[in-house]
């Protein structure tokens, strides 16, 4: 089991109870094969630059610990997400 850390903006525009929604279906996905351990929920921030004609995003980042197959499998359904607008995902083992 190696530790990780997903970083994703979700679409500004959302209401708040779709966004909570975006949320635990991350939080499931992970679930299922590994173990969440932080959830820190940075809110409504400006972006560095517009990402699909965007300036503001909401910001999450989630820690956990998973077996090694697990951020590939979140990456394939983290970019079918129409809700997620950027993600990330760093293996915090490595030095």
């Amino acid at each position: 089991m190696n530790k990780y850390e997903v970083m994703f903006i979700i679409d500004i525009d959302l209401e708040d109870a779709k966004k909570e929604a975006v949320i635990e279906t991350v939080k499931e996905i992970i679930s299922a094969e590994g173990e969440v351990s932080k959830v820190d929920v940075w809110g409504a921030r400006k972006m560095a630059y517009p990402i699909q004609k965007k300036n503001d995003g909401y910001y999450v980042v989630i820690e956990f610990t998973a077996a090694p197959t697990l951020p590939k499998e979140l990456d394939r359904r983290m970019k079918i997400s129409e809700n997620i607008i950027r993600h990330l995902i760093v293996n915090l083992d490595e030095k």
